[in-house]
């Protein structure tokens, strides 16, 4: 059973900083797609950035050159620095795996990509 647990969101100012952590369990392979995902209050999820074992990386371009995904291989865990935030960066952050690797960059950031989720951690940016 995979098993994803965020941590790190909270409150910042805009212009702040915050680093969100997601924590896996279950996944026995070495072949996945781990993202991180959003959903504001009255909007649909959206995807933020997402990476696989091959090392494809993609990010929402509203988030590029602010936020930064990396992943930890022997931890199997993936972390989301965020720079830079703004108060449309509002909103409740998830995590979310596959076992497989993208064929196709950009569903890294589809929600519909993802059969396993988190629970999510809030993060606020106050203006």
């Amino acid at each position: 059973q995979v098993q994803l647990v965020e941590s790190g969101g909270g409150t910042v100012q805009a212009g702040g900083s915050l680093r969100l952590s997601c924590a896996t369990s279950g996944i026995t392979g070495n072949t996945y797609s781990l993202g991180w995902l959003r959903q504001a209050p009255g909007k649909e999820r959206e995807g933020v950035a997402g990476i696989d074992t091959t090392g494809t990386a993609m990010y929402a371009d509203s988030v590029k050159g602010r936020f930064t995904i990396s992943r930890d291989d022997a931890k199997k865990t993936i972390y989301l620095q965020m720079n830079s935030l703004k108060p449309e960066d509002t909103a409740m952050y998830y995590c979310a795996a596959r076992l497989d690797v993208a064929r196709v960059a950009r569903y890294l950031i589809s929600a519909a990509y993802y059969p396993y989720w988190g629970q999510g951690t809030q993060v606020t940016v106050s203006s």
